[in-house]
């Protein structure tokens, strides 16, 4: 058997942008990003917007054809010609789940249309009973198939969005900031649903989010991306609290803390500039320009995940200590 479930090695995911008369810019969306995840394992990835997470997640599923680098999965090296008998074992759930659901379809087809794909059942019955199993699954109502998807909830589309991604039995699934579109409250409830899925089911997920208190409850690792790169990548609780890039540091201090005394003397590291267009990026280490402590290897290399204690890597040529 392999050693990981999933193996991202080097993987590049450039768009050619046309930035005058015919004249195209390439956009390094994702830029040499790579990371592991085992089986039952989840994989936290954090970022500001625009970073490139989501990309990395679609550039796994292929449906984005990367530009470079490779994906494995059980050892099987995934690429056009064979994405499709990979497509049942890796699935994902999008971030919106009121555009990512058919309005003219029924909840019933919505969660069926896999089982169809796939040809997953030999009788209507058997699809009906399938169809109604996933979606109590994840809790909800098996009358609620009837329905279509415009007459629930944001949380309960969401549901609905995971049921369709577990009806073909995946081991991994991609979930892009699944949360991030519902309120707190519901947030909670459908966070809690997935990790009751991932003990029941032993389900490995790689989760796409930018808020750092939800990637901290769910993951057992976290990778830190900014502008297409990872700069940090370490065990969950300790990337909160002894992160090494100075970014990461940043991202750490501004999570709210629920104690005010605790609030008032904490040091929050405020970061000055603007975020460097990805069409044009500046030489060497990309954080450079928001950095308070560059130094000059920093303008003219680019820092590679250099090891600053077992499992806890960073990209940066003067890396902090807490």
């Amino acid at each position: 058997m392999p050693e990981h479930l999933l193996e991202v090695k080097d993987l590049r995911q450039h768009f050619p942008i046309k930035t005058g008369f015919f004249r195209k810019t390439l956009l390094k969306a994702v830029d040499g990003v790579s990371f592991t995840i085992d089986k039952g394992e989840t994989l936290g990835l954090v970022g500001e917007s625009g970073c490139g997470k989501t990309t990395v997640g679609r550039s796994i599923l292929r449906l984005y054809t990367p530009t470079g680098g490779s994906v494995k999965y059980k050892g099987d090296e995934i690429d056009d010609s064979n994405i499709q008998r990979f497509r049942r074992e890796m699935q994902v759930v999008f971030q919106d789940p009121y555009s990512s659901l058919n309005p003219r379809m029924t909840v019933g087809d919505i969660v069926g249309e896999p089982l169809d794909i796939h040809k997953l059942y030999t009788t209507p019955g058997e699809r009906e009973e399938k169809v109604a199993n996933f979606l109590q699954l994840v809790g909800l109502n098996a009358d609620h198939k009837r329905r279509y998807a415009h007459e629930f909830s944001g949380g309960q589309r969401q549901r609905i969005g995971i049921a369709r991604a577990l009806a073909v039995d995946p081991e991994f699934i991609v979930c892009d900031e699944p949360v991030s579109a519902l309120d707190v409250s519901i947030q909670a409830q459908i966070i809690n649903t997935f990790e009751e899925l991932q003990q029941k089911l032993g389900l490995a997920y790689l989760f796409i989010a930018h808020d750092l208190h939800v990637v901290q409850h769910m993951s057992r690792r976290v990778a830190v991306m900014y502008l297409g790169k990872i700069v940090e990548m370490a065990p969950a609780d300790e990337i909160i609290s002894s992160p090494r890039h100075p970014y990461t540091q940043s991202l750490m201090s501004a999570i709210p803390i629920p104690d005010p005394k605790k609030a008032r003397v904490r040091r929050r590291i405020v970061l000055e500039g603007e975020v460097p267009s990805p069409l044009n990026l500046p030489s060497g280490c990309a954080f450079r320009t928001r950095c308070r402590y560059a130094i000059d290897q920093c303008v003219t290399q680019t820092p590679e995940l250099m090891v600053m204690s077992p499992g806890h890597e960073a990209a940066c040529w003067n890396p902090q200590n807490n």
